[in-house]
């Protein structure tokens, strides 16, 4: 299995639609960088946001954890609570081939402001907007901004597809259109 080049990240992203909308080259002229990297894909953060912010009192359940626990925000930006989270969404719509494996890491700018960004690899025909989990560990809010750059997808491609893929079990987050929430199956 290896990483993939930018070469291949521009043909399948043209060809196929791998990444849309897909930028062929860096943009960061005033910006926090995103587009297409030697050896992978900086995608942009959207501009809807989901704060967590329950109640005092809760105990988080991740099987279950109440929508209203969450705020909306929509914005060109957002500040990130001291030692808060934020859900949001990237720009990008993806589409995984069946035989490619993705990582996603948070962007260097941000990991120096105490942002974490978390992501869960993008399966193998995987495809929808990515929900990204945007943590600040700071003791300040941490302002976050729409549109431009926030995380950075590797591709893997293995040597062979796999038997079962996301989209042949019925994955619970296929073709996401918007922010999701966790999800259980029969819980």
């Amino acid at each position: 299995m290896a990483i993939k080049p930018d070469r291949w990240i521009r043909e399948m992203a043209e060809k196929y639609g791998m990444i849309d909308p897909f930028s062929p080259s860096q943009v960061a002229e005033g910006k926090i960088s995103y587009g297409l990297s030697s050896y992978g894909y900086d995608l942009r953060l959207a501009d809807e946001f989901k704060l967590f912010a329950p109640p005092r009192d809760a105990v988080l359940n991740p099987k279950a954890i109440p929508p209203e626990f969450y705020r909306d925000h929509r914005g060109s930006y957002f500040d990130v609570p001291p030692n808060g989270y934020v859900l949001g969404r990237t720009v990008e719509y993806l589409r995984i081939p069946r035989d490619v494996l993705t990582l996603c890491v948070g962007k260097s700018t941000y990991a120096r402001t105490g942002i974490m960004v978390n992501v869960t690899p993008f399966e193998p025909e995987w495809e929808g907007f990515v929900t990204v989990s945007i943590a600040n560990t700071t003791p300040v809010p941490v302002r976050i901004f729409a549109n431009e750059g926030l995380c950075q997808v590797l591709f893997f491609q293995s040597d062979e597809p796999c038997e079962v893929s996301y989209k042949d079990r019925k994955g619970k987050y296929q073709a996401q259109q918007r922010i999701e929430f966790g999800k259980t199956l029969n819980g």
